[in-house]
Order: C-alpha cells, then structure tokens, then sequence
C-alpha cells in the first residue's frame, strides 16, 4: 500500500518535494486554500492534490515546509485535526529553525498525540535526473521518516535528539547563507567607495572561484532575501550565548530584509550587485 503525504506548503521546495514523491508512487496532499495561482500551478505540475486540513492530519506523513516565520504557527493550525485524527501522522518539521523553536513544535505536536521528527533540508529542491537535497533528520521518530527514502527522498537519520537536525542545518545555513550577506554587503561598500573595479579586478586575479561562485549566488539570493530574513533571526537564536556571533546574523537579517525591499521596490542594490557580477565573468 502506497503511503500517503501532506506536503506543506507548495512553494518551490515543497512543490519539487511533492514531485519527487509523486513521482515515486506516493500520494501527495497539499493546502492550496488562500495560496496564489503560481501556488496551485506548482502542485498541479507536481501531481499535489489538494485538500483540507482535516485530510492533511489523516495522511500517513505530513512534512511542514514553510518559511521559517511560518513554522510554529502551523503546528498550532494544524494541532487540532491532529488531535481529532483517528490515526495519527508522523509530522516532520523540514525548515530552517533554530533547535529551540523545532522544540516548541515538537511539544505542540506532541501535544496532539503525534509522532515528530526534526528535520533539516540541506540542497536545492529536488530535479528529475539528479541527487538530492538531504533530509538530516533527529529525534525519537526519525527511523519512521526512513521509510520515504524508498519513494526518492535522501533520508540521512542522526541518532540524536530532536533539536539536532535543525542545528546542523543552522550550521551549514549560516555559512552558506551568511558568506553570500557578507559578500552582498562588501560589494555595495566598494562600489559606494568607488573601488569596485579595482576589487573585481583583485578578485578576478586572486580569487577567480570565489568571484565565479558569488556570479551565482547573489543573484541567486534576490528572489529568496524576503524568506532569509526570519532564517536569519533563527541562525542569531541559534548561535545563542556567542554574543558576537548571534550579531552577526542579526546584521545579515537586517540586510536581507533591506535587499528584500529593494528588490520588490526600486532595485538600486540589486542592479549595482547584478552590474559588479556581471562585469566580473570572464569572456
């Protein structure tokens, strides 16, 4: 009998997680209510069914992949139907939180009378022919998330608590991620300063993977600065105690969220960063 999967919500990661699924004999269920037309596109190519809330607890796994914002609200949206569910799902967090927030939906989940898993999504979204991304997952349930690495996700379970997935994926977040906002910012610094040829040129010579690299990267961040944010703010609960480093992310969440703006606005940032990149790649 084929498992039957929520996939929460249908954004571009959701939507290619639920393809892969589907693609490998599992039904998909999916929340389409309120989402936009490019929402209810991506499921519909993804072979996602829509469905209530109350379909989505009774499905045997429901995976939350939302914005990091939107996480722990929809463990309490959907802990009700969890609570009234006949069988219970197994639910597993897929986003970018930090440990203490997965907790806190852990402990709304389990509240419930579900099974939870904390896991972390490490790669781009899931493509027809290729590896990937990673599903690190933790906690008491995690070998029951297992079961769909025989329906094409890569399932890698720690044997460690809930909380321990989401670390990692804190730790790679917050170097990949929080490179890209250091680099984002030292580029509008020089070309503020008026030295943005001479460090493209620096970079060209003594850093040609590193230039090549952030020719992908940052402008490959524009369209997702608006969802970093808030990952931002997670990596910065995160890091904790390290005063000096939950800082620096609070800075990379501020500009985010400036970059954010500029691209739904006016993109002054975003073209001075499109015009370093550009000029930057070799011929």
């Amino acid at each position: 009998m084929r498992p039957v999967v929520a996939v929460v919500a249908p954004g571009s990661m959701g939507a290619a997680v639920g393809g892969r699924l589907a693609a490998n004999g599992v039904e998909v269920l999916t929340a389409l209510e309120g989402r936009g037309e490019a929402s209810r596109e991506r499921a519909r190519a993804a072979g996602m069914k829509a469905a209530a809330d109350s379909e989505l607890a009774a499905a045997d796994f429901v995976l939350s992949i939302v914005p990091p914002a939107a996480a722990l609200p929809f463990a309490e949206r959907m802990a009700p139907f969890l609570r009234s569910a006949r069988r219970k799902p197994v639910f597993v967090d897929c986003n970018a939180v930090s440990p203490e927030t997965v907790r806190r939906i852990a402990d709304t989940v389990a509240a419930a009378g579900a099974s939870f898993v904390d896991a972390g999504i490490i790669g781009l979204p899931p493509v027809a022919g290729a590896s990937g991304p990673n599903f690190y997952a933790s906690g008491p349930h995690a070998s029951r998330f297992k079961l769909l690495a025989g329906h094409g996700l890569e399932i890698r379970v720690l044997e460690a608590p809930v909380g321990a997935a989401s670390a990692l994926k804190m730790s790679y977040a917050g170097i990949t991620k929080g490179s890209i906002a250091v680099a984002a910012a030292m580029l509008l610094a020089a070309t503020r300063s008026g030295v943005e040829d001479a460090l493209r040129a620096e970079l060209a010579e003594s850093q040609r993977p590193l230039l090549d690299s952030l020719g992908r990267t940052v402008p490959g961040m524009f369209p997702k600065a608006y969802r970093w944010v808030a990952e931002m703010q997670e990596i910065a609960a995160f890091a904790g105690e390290d005063a000096a480093a939950a800082e620096i992310f609070r800075g990379a969440s501020a500009l985010y969220e400036r970059i954010s703006r500029d691209v739904a606005g006016e993109r002054v940032e975003m073209r001075l960063l499109e015009q370093f990149l550009s000029k930057g790649r070799p011929r």
